[in-house]
């Protein structure tokens, strides 16, 4: 499998690229944010490693371009390890948000995780032929598409299967830890920033108002559920 590592620290690159080599990955590296995009488009990813402070275009830029038109699995490298900065680089995109210092064998394991569970889900997911409405939103199964009033509405992968999630059971209230079960394919350890920056991502695409929605709605206390709307 092939890895995009970007990293501008070449002691960093070197280190991760001949461990991971020696796991039987491809590595391709890119030393800053010109060079990243420019290989991303040339070739085919399992999965991107990007350093958030790279020079000529930043790590956030970057995936923003690379969220354009793929969803290759991304793991944030980043020394910034505060709250906020992990909801930002997982509401522009990311998959995962490894911290500085990190181990070589945690590096690998995120890695092999975020893989399978892409792999899992490009293997196992039914693609069957069904549209689901509610209200202006068309979600088409076939096709892994919505529409709201007629008009297209880019949603990441985890996005469209938490919005499928509702619309196909509108009488269910998810809680977080079931919502990150069903869609990250992974147990629940706690952390409430990645399903609520990917619903707040989410709000911020279907709705009018993201602060008054009508579409997903909150439960207080429990979790989330679909508005109530036609």
């Amino acid at each position: 499998m092939k890895i995009l590592l970007i990293e501008d620290d070449p002691e960093i690159s070197a280190m991760l690229k001949s461990f991971l080599t020696i796991e039987n990955f491809e590595i391709v590296t890119a030393p800053d944010g010109e060079t990243a995009c420019r290989k991303f488009y040339e070739s085919e990813y399992s999965l991107v490693l990007l350093d958030l402070m790279i020079p000529k275009i930043s790590g956030m830029d970057v995936m923003r371009k690379i969220r354009e038109s793929s969803t290759v699995p991304i793991i944030i490298l980043s020394a910034k390890d505060t709250d906020s900065d992990k909801a930002l680089g997982l509401g522009l995109g990311a998959d995962d948000y490894i911290t500085k210092p990190f181990s070589v064998t945690e590096v690998l394991a995120r890695i092999k995780a975020n893989i399978r569970r892409n792999t899992q889900y490009a293997v196992i997911q039914p693609e069957p032929k069904a549209l689901l409405v509610k209200g202006a939103l068309v979600m088409n199964l076939d096709t892994y598409t919505l529409t709201k009033n007629d008009k297209p509405i880019e949603l990441t992968i985890k996005e469209f299967e938490i919005l499928k999630l509702f619309m196909q059971h509108p009488n269910k209230v998810y809680t977080k830890e079931q919502l990150y079960s069903l869609v990250w394919k992974d147990a629940y350890l706690g952390d409430e920033n990645a399903v609520n920056v990917h619903i707040s991502r989410l709000r911020s695409k279907i709705e009018e108002d993201p602060r008054n929605p009508l579409y997903i709605l909150t439960v207080w206390g429990i979790g989330y559920k679909l508005g109530d709307m036609k």
